[in-house]
């Protein structure tokens, strides 16, 4: 099963190999991993995508929280929270083609940020499935270059991390304040 870690790290050198280290070590390959600072300068906030269990998953927390540097982490797989990934997309598209590719790309709510005489190049935010969708539907056009992000995530609602709360070190979990909110 796919785990959703949320790390709050300080931002200092060498923290992200630090981190990334430790799951080589233990043997996990990272299915994704985006790194930004966060609204404190001084903090960021690394979200990290795993295929592991829940005893595993349990481990890691416990031994990233071990790394110095780090203040906080979450793992949000199983609460309610928001997850998107980023991709850019440059697909074939010569005369012919190009209106049922920008086609495609509205059905998806795909951006067009690009435009060459043979090709598109587009950019679409949102879940894997739908980012995975629109490859597929583009692949008989002819896929010419795919970047992504990798995943990001955010807890639902008002509820923050820990650090974010002011807590010492950041250090314990936030408690569920029970709100809800939905996406749109």
């Amino acid at each position: 099963m796919l785990h959703t870690f949320v790390v709050y790290v300080e931002n200092k050198p060498g923290v992200l190999t630090r981190v990334s280290s430790l799951f080589r070590r233990r043997g996990f390959n990272i299915d994704s991993l985006t790194v930004g600072r966060t609204e404190k300068p001084d903090v960021s906030r690394m979200t990290i995508v795993v295929d592991s269990n829940e005893d595993q998953a349990r481990r890691i927390v416990a031994n990233v929280y071990k790394l110095v540097n780090v203040l906080y982490v979450d793992d949000v797989t199983d609460e309610p929270a928001i997850t998107r990934d980023l991709a850019l997309i440059k697909v074939g598209a010569a005369h012919g083609g190009r209106s049922h590719v920008l086609e495609l790309a509205a059905v998806f709510r795909a951006r067009v940020v690009d435009v060459a005489p043979e090709s598109l190049t587009m950019e679409i935010t949102g879940g894997e499935d739908k980012i995975d969708g629109l490859l597929e539907v583009l692949r008989p056009y002819g896929l010419l270059e795919v970047v992504r992000t990798g995943i990001v995530a955010m807890r639902r609602g008002a509820k923050t991390s820990g650090k974010a709360e002011g807590k010492p070190n950041g250090k314990t979990a936030a408690a569920d304040d029970g709100s809800v909110s939905y996406s749109v």
